[in-house]
């Protein structure tokens, strides 16, 4: 897409990779609206960007909620006139064997990841298509790809978020839109915080389940896996950066070393020889063979 003067809208724009996103497209001057719910969050990103005297903005939306996500779409179009670029980026994680994964959780991951997606994109969608221009691009996961053990809330809703885009990007085809979707590995940010924070309840209680040992390996080797990660949110930025203004996007890029491997590992590897592999990254082993 040629940049001139171009609109972004930005969900999850106030930390991590949206905030990096939203930071660096500023700077190469698009015009930005970066959301989130957190209004300090918000506060401190546009101070940061008047300081840099940058076009970007902080807008108010909640992906999980119809009406925040009216007024935050509607609020774009009256200042700027269109949206060229959405980036659904809000999401959030989740850590639990299948077993004990309670319904409510699934629900809370799925309102974010998927619906939150769906409300942001359908609200977006019609001025897009009325203009016959835009690009949508979805953050996504090496979860997405393949899924480790814990992750089977979270990487589920990825899986689905890869469908939802696989078809969108068919349906949109006709209307000259192009939808993308981004595919990062571990990357230090403060997801996993939050991550960990709804996972909680369930590794405090660890100890008294049967899954205990899966627990602190999976948990081991996730650590591990984000402590080796040299990819930064800056790194992200400028995939993103590339996926919106190359003239023919590819439909899925990939991030980290991590996430390209998982990408050609599950094009060309039976799952017998992925599952090996994901049980050796995080120790995970039969009873009677430790």
């Amino acid at each position: 897409m040629a940049n001139g003067q171009q609109t972004v809208l930005i969900t999850g724009g106030t930390d991590g990779l949206g905030k990096a996103a939203a930071l660096l497209l500023a700077e190469k001057g698009y015009r930005v609206f970066a959301s989130g719910r957190s209004a300090e969050k918000r506060a401190a990103l546009d101070r940061l960007a008047a300081a840099k005297k940058l076009p970007l903005e902080s807008l108010e939306l909640d992906v999980c909620e119809d009406g925040s996500v009216n007024r935050g779409v509607e609020h774009v179009l009256q200042k700027a006139g269109t949206v060229d670029v959405l980036i659904n980026n809000a999401g959030i994680g989740m850590m639990a064997v299948v077993e004990e994964l309670k319904s409510a959780d699934l629900h809370r991951v799925y309102e974010t990841n998927i619906f939150g997606v769906l409300r942001v994109t359908q609200a977006v969608l019609p001025h897009m298509r009325e203009r016959r221009q835009g690009r949508i691009l979805m953050l996504s996961s090496v979860a997405g790809i393949m899924t480790p053990p814990l992750y089977g809330a979270y990487s589920s809703s990825k899986h689905a978020l890869e469908a939802l885009a696989n078809a969108l990007r068919l349906e949109m085809f006709p209307f000259h839109i192009d939808v993308v979707l981004i595919e990062p590995g571990y990357i230090v940010t403060n997801f996993q915080v939050a991550a960990k924070e709804l996972a909680q309840a369930y590794v405090e209680g660890s100890a008294a389940s049967p899954y205990q040992k899966i627990y602190t390996s999976a948990i081991a080797g996730a650590s591990d896996s984000r402590k080796a990660s040299t990819t930064t949110p800056e790194d992200c930025a400028r995939v993103i950066l590339h996926a919106i203004e190359t003239s023919h996007p590819k439909a899925r890029y990939t991030v980290t070393p991590l996430a390209k491997w998982a990408a050609f590992g599950r094009r060309v590897l039976p799952d017998t020889i992925l599952d090996s592999f994901l049980r050796r990254r995080f120790g995970i082993v039969r009873e009677g063979e430790e």
